[in-house]
C-alpha cells in the first residue's frame, strides 16, 4: 500500500482591493451577473464570469425551474456559452459570487461538484489551468485550478 498526500494551495483575501486589476474587474462581472439570475425558488444569485484568451468576458447566471433537478448553474451558463460560441478560445479565469436576501454570501461561494467536473473537463480540452476566483464578503479565495476542487475528477483517460 501506498499513501499518497494531496496539496491543494489556496489564496486568499480580505478584500477585493487586494486583487489585481484584471480579478477585481472579473468579480465585478460575476456580481453583475448574479443579478440577473432567475432564482425565485432559492432566492441564492449566483453569478460566474470568465475570460477566455482572446480577451472575451462571457457571464452566467443561475436559472432555476419549479422542478429543482431542472435548473442550472451559474458557472455551467458561462462556460457552456464560451464553448459554444468561442470553441478554440481557452479559459483563463473564472470568478464565482453569490448573494441571498441578505446580500453577498459571508464565505467564498464554490462551484457544486456538476460545475467543478465540468470546469475540469474545460481544463482537459484546452490541457491549461483554469485560475478559480471565489467570492465571499468575509474573504474571497483563488485556487490555480478547478482540479484543486476536485482530485479525483472523472477523466477522458478512463474512458480509453
Amino acid at each position: 500500500m501506498r499513501k499518497k498526500e494531496l496539496q491543494i494551495f489556496v489564496y486568499e483575501y480580505d478584500t477585493l482591493v487586494e486583487l489585481s486589476e484584471s480579478d477585481q474587474k472579473l468579480i465585478i462581472a460575476a456580481r453583475e451577473a448574479s443579478e440577473n439570475a432567475y432564482a425565485p425558488y432559492s432566492n441564492f444569485h449566483v453569478g460566474a464570469a470568465l475570460i477566455l484568451e482572446n480577451g472575451v468576458l462571457i457571464k452566467g447566471n443561475n436559472q432555476e425551474n419549479a422542478d429543482f433537478t431542472d435548473g442550472l448553474c451559474a458557472e455551467r451558463v458561462a462556460l457552456f456559452y464560451a464553448n459554444a460560441n468561442y470553441p478554440n478560445s481557452k479559459v483563463e479565469a473564472m470568478a464565482v459570487t453569490a448573494k441571498n436576501s441578505n446580500g453577498l454570501v459571508k464565505e467564498p461561494a464554490q462551484p457544486c461538484g456538476s460545475c467543478r467536473q465540468a470546469i475540469v473537463e474545460a481544463e482537459v480540452r484546452f490541457n491549461h489551468p483554469i485560475r478559480l476566483i471565489l467570492d465571499g464578503a468575509n474573504k474571497i479565495m483563488v485556487v490555480d485550478n478547478a482540479e484543486s476542487l476536485l482530485p479525483f475528477a472523472f477523466k477522458p483517460v478512463v474512458l480509453g
